[in-house]
């Protein structure tokens, strides 16, 4: 078993080209022992966002805090909010924003950990 306390792991700047004001932290991953998931938590500043993307693989995500939206493929925004969920499918383009004027958008991701 393995407890951590997202406050002591290390935030870095997103290394995601087209990426702004958008930090990572990965509380829980395959270095820590898990056979199945990584877990990280994205931290979007206001008026920031990541980069309008597509990977080869389903993500779930989780809003613990603020508010912003989802950009999908066909570029519509989708609002999300603290306790919303989303899931992104394989190969579905998307985006995340911070629609927020003063509180950061902070999402878990939750991938297959050989994608981390």
């Amino acid at each position: 078993m393995q407890i951590t306390n997202l406050k002591n792991v290390p935030k870095a700047k997103a290394d995601m080209a087209g990426a702004k004001d958008t930090y990572k932290q990965i509380p829980i991953s395959k270095a820590d022992g898990s056979s199945v998931f990584s877990f990280r938590v994205f931290t979007i500043a206001p008026g920031g966002h990541t980069p309008f993307h597509e990977h080869p693989f389903e993500h779930l995500n989780y809003v613990i805090n603020g508010q912003g939206a989802i950009v999908a493929e066909d570029h519509s925004e989708h609002s999300i909010e603290k306790g919303d969920f989303a899931l992104v499918g394989s190969n579905e383009k998307h985006q995340y924003k911070n629609l927020s004027d003063d509180e950061d958008l902070v999402l878990i991701c939750g991938v297959e950990k050989e994608y981390e």
